[in-house]
């Protein structure tokens, strides 16, 4: 058996152990060290009897050994990683901080006027949150606790409430500072500071999409949730204050990676302490802290156990030739580059009904990255397009996390009523990623335009 059939072989078992429940980390780790070593046995295998197989595999087994142990460190033992947990240290902060609650009460002002205002405020508020919360699951269950009560109140339908939470938790994938753009850009080998920039604009057009969305539907019909009024200007004006220390870390963050003033670690790093300081101001306990951290750390953990389990699949399939062959299969085809760029955000569709937004990404990518750039795209601008495939199976059946953590939190409210309420959010996505793909400059205008680009 020759090193691009193992690496088939390798690939469609991997799919096995995810569909029936093993982790993704472990699963890649799995199959990447038994491929490795089975590739690198240098025998003809007999695919009959198998036993050839196991001759190959314990052959190469001390040198694939060799090749995954020294993986965790050299592939991660990089500075670009280290922005990972500052990031996710600002969001868990950000709650204590009583950011969230201070977003929702200024949008809420200024936005509740609007046909289904406390809606659209809430989308805003949540794009807000989202400038310090990397973590769209995280995002949801805050909003769901602080949103939907408040437009149930009013007689907003449950399911449309529902699901104008799970669509803006979404947002925290593409603004910054966003994890899943960090695993992205380590994964490919990007620049970390030019891809969160290239999210921040097609973050909140994301939102402005969302927010128009929802006056068209609630036109359409009123029933949904009607506007809120009573709001003087004055308690607007002072309702301002309550969103300077999200400005605050969006000037940090933002600002400091697209003017070169900061690196991205060092801009999350001020970002945390930024957060960290105002959780202390607003008394956030010692068990409250504690807590963070510990979240931070198993959140950080969990997200490098995964990347590295997956870089070890990902030196199989490199040693395999099977990322070269497809991409010549593929190049191969006489048809447009576009349409090959349609079937693989499909596949991600797809596979978005049944893994979770990192495993999808860190599986795929090492197939169909070195494809997207042989086509002649910029890498930079097909991570923002496929995080943002990633924010539509977020909110799709059947996995749909957003939707699940919002009827978990709200259980009065059953996740088919939730999945009911989001098919508008899903026509806003698409109808976003096609504008994207048909304007490339919203995505490359500002990582083009960085200091010392």
């Amino acid at each position: 058996m020759d090193p691009l059939t193992i690496g088939i072989v390798g690939v469609v078992v991997l799919c096995i152990l995810i569909a029936i429940g093993m982790h993704v980390a472990y699963a890649g780790a799995l199959i990447g060290l038994f491929g490795l070593a089975a590739a690198m046995g240098g025998k003809q295998i007999d695919a009959e009897s198998g036993q050839g197989l196991i001759d190959a595999i314990m052959l190469g087994f001390p040198r694939a050994v060799g090749i995954a142990g020294t993986i965790p460190f050299a592939e991660l033992a990089h500075y670009s990683l280290s922005v990972l947990p500052m990031f996710v240290i600002i969001g868990y902060m950000a709650y204590h901080a009583q950011l969230t609650q201070g977003a929702f009460r200024c949008m809420r002002m200024w936005f509740s006027w609007l046909p289904g205002g406390l809606a659209v405020s809430t989308v805003f508020a949540t794009a807000a949150f989202a400038a310090v919360s990397g973590t769209s699951t995280a995002t949801a269950a805050v909003f769901s606790r602080i949103a939907i009560p408040e437009m149930l109140r009013y007689g907003y339908k449950p399911g449309f409430s529902a699901g104008v939470v799970a669509a803006g938790g979404t947002l925290a994938s593409l603004i910054p500072p966003s994890g899943i753009l960090v695993v992205y850009a380590i994964i490919v080998e990007e620049s970390v500071g030019r891809l969160l920039v290239a999210g921040f604009i097609p973050g909140i057009i994301s939102a402005i999409i969302y927010a128009v969305a929802i006056i068209v539907r609630v036109k359409l019909n009123p029933s949904l949730g009607g506007p809120v009024y009573g709001v003087e200007w004055g308690e607007r004006l002072r309702s301002l204050g309550e969103i300077w220390g999200i400005l605050a870390v969006v000037t940090v963050v933002v600002g400091g990676i697209y003017t070169g003033v900061m690196t991205p670690t060092e801009s999350g790093a001020v970002g945390a302490m930024i957060v960290f300081l105002l959780s202390l101001w607003k008394g956030m306990t010692w068990t409250q802290f504690s807590t963070a951290l510990q979240e931070s750390a198993k959140t950080a953990v969990m997200i490098i156990t995964i990347i590295w389990g997956i870089l070890i699949m990902v030196r199989f399939l490199g040693f395999s030739g099977l990322p070269a062959e497809v991409e010549r299969l593929i190049l191969g085809l006489e048809v447009d580059r576009i349409w090959v760029l349609i079937i693989i955000l499909l596949t991600y569709v797809v596979l978005g009904m049944f893994m979770d937004a990192m495993g999808m990404l860190l599986i795929t990518l090492p197939l169909v990255h070195p494809i997207i750039l042989s086509l002649g795209y910029d890498s930079v601008w097909f991570g923002i397009i496929v995080v943002k495939m990633v924010e539509i199976c977020l909110i799709t059946p059947p996995i749909g996390l957003n939707c699940f953590v919002v009827s978990g939190v709200r259980p009065d409210i059953p996740l088919p009523q939730v999945f009911k309420g989001i098919w508008w959010f899903f026509v806003c996505d698409v109808l976003t990623v096609a504008l994207l793909i048909a304007f490339p400059e919203i995505v490359m205008w500002l990582p083009n335009t960085m200091f010392g680009n």
